[in-house]
């Protein structure tokens, strides 16, 4: 752990790891990185001025949100609460009949949603404090669900992958409905409680509903549990949690991503370093990365929000100070 810590301090010091808050890497269920920075941060849009970050200290993790909704949805599917991936998408948002009776939508299944590849109109290539960025505007919106499914048709379903927070909204509202649960009460039952994480945080849009796409906020090292959730295949200290076909369902690649890696059930799979590499993936350098030949989970925060050049700090936290000091 201190030479791995020596690492990091010498990259830091060499001006490659801006912005960065937090990094916990685990190898093995032994944490062999643990690291704590000050900088400034926020919430969302909300400025919470330098933060000196600690143990305790929760993050936004942004849209790596989503990939904890996949495995909510994932432990719903295992108790017959919610529909499985072929089933037809608007068939479960009945208030929609006007939009279910456009041929073009009613092709749409849960899966397009799962994959992000819903074919409709959503730009989220926008800053994240600006209202015509989708995503915010879908927070803003008086009926969420409405508002992802009509926005207008652009190519059939299924064809290629295209980022989309609404695609995630429209399956925390598919748990919600079969659980009879909110999104964030369900998760607190049947994910974090048996993971043993009671300090956390979901912000809500303003119609009050918790944002299954970018509203989560957890320490670093709870971030880091999910990832070894993950890693065992959905069991956690001998507790299965998820079900294991759920996990291999979820992460096998599916679709390209604009950058030429893969994306599987909003969890991305690409090659680092020539280690399959799962990962999750929030704004501003909020990465969760899964290596299951090493046995290793390394959580990273950072407060690039916004900035273009905000994936090199959690990379070289990766490939530059854990990866070289495996073996």
């Amino acid at each position: 752990m201190t030479a791995l810590h020596d690492r990091l301090t010498e990259t830091l010091r060499a001006g490659q790891l801006d912005g960065l808050h937090t990094a916990v890497a685990v190898r093995a269920g032994e944490t062999v990185l643990e690291y704590y920075g000050s900088g400034e941060d926020s919430s969302w849009n909300i400025r919470l001025g330098v933060v000196e970050f600690g143990p305790h200290t929760l993050h936004d993790l942004r849209s790596v949100t989503k990939s904890v909704t996949a495995l909510l949805y994932g432990i719903a599917l295992g108790d017959g609460l919610v529909p499985e991936p072929s089933t037809p998408l608007l068939r479960h948002f009945p208030a929609y009949s006007d939009l279910a009776a456009d041929p073009a939508r009613a092709r749409l299944t849960v899966e397009h949603a799962l994959t992000m590849s819903l074919g409709l109109e959503w730009r989220e290539d926008l800053p994240y404090d600006n209202p015509a960025n989708a995503e915010i505007a879908m927070e803003l919106a008086p009926y969420r669900y409405r508002y992802v499914l009509e926005r207008p048709v652009v190519e059939p379903p299924g064809v290629r992958w295209s980022y989309c927070g609404g695609a995630t909204a429209l399956l925390a509202g598919l748990i919600a409905d079969g659980t009879g649960k909110p999104l964030a009460e369900y998760a607190r039952s049947v994910l974090f409680r048996p993971l043993e994480i009671d300090n956390l945080a979901w912000m809500c849009g303003s119609d009050g509903v918790a944002s299954a796409a970018s509203g989560l906020r957890l320490t670093s090292r709870d971030l880091a549990r999910i990832g070894e959730l993950v890693l065992g295949a959905g069991s956690w200290n001998g507790r299965r949690i998820v079900p294991a076909e759920w996990i291999d369902v979820m992460l096998r690649p599916r679709l390209a991503t604009s950058w030429g890696g893969r994306y599987g059930y909003h969890w991305y799979v690409e090659k680092v370093a020539e280690q399959r590499t799962l990962a999750a993936m929030g704004n501003g350098g909020q990465r969760l990365y899964v290596l299951p030949d090493l046995d290793l989970v390394v959580a990273v925060t950072a407060g690039g929000y916004n900035d273009p050049e905000q994936w090199r700090t959690p990379s070289t936290v990766l490939e530059r100070v854990v990866l070289p000091a495996m073996s």
